[in-house]
């Protein structure tokens, strides 16, 4: 199949009926050339019904409904697979509460077609020069960094932000991942999948954003997936050290971005595990 658009805009929602109208406005203000899919868990507020109003006005937007809350990292698979179906060039994940500010998708996306070699995962970055964040108490900037060096340390990932959810991924690179070794449902997903695309061999590079800390809505953070979440990266950082294979990395003069070049490496299949949350870490 053929996709209208390059790039397929996906927003994971669970009640999120207070942002999402104001979102797609913007998105579609902001880089109007692109598709979104909502991908919503059954949300009690009416966020899927709305969808499916608009959808049937707004051509550039789809609805993909789903039983119930199964976790960040299962509906972000879900627009992944969804794209790579349809034949996007490039899949952008974004949070729906507007942490993720849309002003930034032309400076991401502009990314996806430059650079060499060409980049595979344009990561909307808190921690290089000129990004940041607002609205966090000091412990949760202090949790966030503490989870970044964990997974650079256990995972050999040269991102400075690995645990943030606004990215840019091109489809054809995630044409090869199999989805079915994916371990992560909830907060670790953002860390696993960059693990597995740099074992893939995955040019990644980082472009400042500025995160902002949801101003409507409930957050959906819990400490007990955020536990679960560390868990598993344990056990994808024992595989990361304990199966040899040749890194070869490569600096990439980006506010502090960088790149992995990878020989391509196949994980073995795992069960997975508990953790069902959203966020960024």
């Amino acid at each position: 199949m053929s996709a209208p658009h390059p790039t397929l805009v996906t927003l994971a929602t669970y009640n999120e009926i207070e942002n999402l109208p104001r979102l797609i406005e913007a998105i579609l203000a902001a880089v109007p050339e692109v598709d979104i899919l909502v991908i919503d868990d059954n949300s009690p507020d009416g966020t899927g019904r709305w969808c499916d109003e608009q959808a049937e006005q707004e051509p550039r937007l789809r609805c993909l409904h789903r039983e119930g809350k199964l976790g960040l990292g299962t509906a972000t698979i879900a627009g992944m697979q969804y794209a790579i179906e349809y034949g996007y060039r490039y899949v952008l994940n974004m949070d729906a509460d507007f942490s993720h500010h849309p002003r930034h998708l032309p400076a991401m996306l502009a990314g996806m077609e430059g650079g060499d070699p060409p980049t595979d995962v344009m990561i909307g970055s808190r921690y290089v020069a000129g990004g940041g964040v607002e609205g966090w108490p000091l412990h949760r900037q202090i949790m966030s960094r503490t989870v970044n060096a964990y997974a650079r340390l256990l995972l050999g990932l040269r991102a400075r932000d690995c645990s943030g959810a606004f990215r840019c991924y091109r489809v054809s690179l995630l044409e090869q991942v199999d989805f079915n070794e994916v371990r992560s449902r909830g907060y670790s997903f953002q860390e696993e999948i960059l693990w597995r695309l740099k074992r893939l061999g995955a040019t990644m590079r980082e472009t400042p954003i500025t995160f902002a800390d949801r101003e409507r809505g409930a957050s959906k953070i819990n400490g007990s997936e955020a536990f679960a979440a560390l868990r598993i990266l344990f056990r994808l950082g024992l595989e990361n050290w304990f199966s040899p294979r040749r890194n070869a990395f490569a600096s990439i003069p980006r506010g502090g971005a960088s790149a992995t070049s990878e020989t391509p490496h196949r994980a073995p299949t795992a069960a997975r595990g508990e953790e069902r949350g959203a966020g960024n870490c």
